[in-house]
């Protein structure tokens, strides 16, 4: 019988690059990513077309003065960060409930760089996505209002904000999906608590306690915090919801990091 003793695999040639390079190669390899990415796309381009279409000019001066019109055009938002999240979610989950998530850390033996790259990879992937559909989609849904409504203005106060922040927004969620896949490791379970985050609960809040909880969860934050240009009431400010945000997201892939490094395969 053979003594001879392995080292690591790949031990001292692996690192980010290499893992972000490997992790790259799956996700563009899988049919559900595209096809995802282009619902996101089709979706919130057709709603913000569809919503401005039906937008009317604004009566009254208490209308006039809280019309937003690019919170409206940017509707689209609530569809898409359910198709990224759920994205987020399979990008982790499928791995496990597949077995590949073996061949994976066989390769990355490192779990916490297999995990960075992998949320690095699908993070930038997502914010790619979601900044350009969202800039289509403000420019395709500005094209549908009526001449007698008001154009918003990339160049207005505070719609650029809004366009980019919407955005980011959508990678958010992208990662917090990844994040919660990796902490449940089950698809069914992770989609669950996903969703449960991102609309039951904001609204079983809101119909309970009004905003004063509810403002600060991600749809919430979306809706009326980063997507907008005339302040809510009661709500975050753009910034103090932005930074909400990335405090979930690094919440979730934090707690991911840690399980991730301790549980078996």
């Amino acid at each position: 019988m053979s003594t001879a003793t392995y080292a690591p695999a790949l031990a001292g040639h692996y690192g980010f690059r290499q893992a972000a390079r490997m992790e790259w190669i799956k996700l563009r390899s899988l049919r559900s990513t595209m096809y995802a990415l282009l619902l996101t796309v089709v979706g919130m381009i057709a709603m913000g077309v569809v919503t401005m279409a039906n937008t009317k000019a604004p009566q009254g001066a208490s209308r006039v003065a809280s019309f937003d019109p690019t919170n409206n055009v940017l509707a689209g938002v609530a569809l898409g960060q359910l198709i990224i999240g759920v994205l987020g979610v399979l990008v982790m989950s499928g791995e496990f409930s597949s077995g590949t998530i073996r061949s994976t850390l066989a390769a990355v033996p490192d779990r916490r760089l297999a995990l960075a790259a992998k949320a690095a990879v699908f993070g930038g992937l997502a914010l790619v996505v979601g900044e350009v559909v969202t800039f289509v989609t403000f420019l395709a849904g500005t094209a549908a209002l009526s001449p007698g409504v008001p154009h918003p203005s990339l160049g207005d106060p505070a719609v650029l904000r809004a366009v980019l922040m919407s955005g980011a927004y959508l990678a958010m969620v992208g990662l917090m999906g990844l994040g919660i896949g990796a902490i449940t490791r089950h698809t069914a379970s992770a989609i669950g608590v996903l969703v449960g985050i991102t609309y039951v609960l904001p609204a079983l809040l809101a119909g309970t306690t009004g905003t004063a909880v509810a403002k600060f969860f991600p749809t919430m934050i979306a809706g009326n915090s980063l997507a907008v240009t005339v302040p809510v009431d009661g709500m975050l400010s753009p910034w103090a919801g932005f930074s909400v945000l990335c405090l979930y997201t690094a919440a979730f892939l934090a707690v991911g990091d840690r399980l991730l490094a301790r549980r078996d395969a």
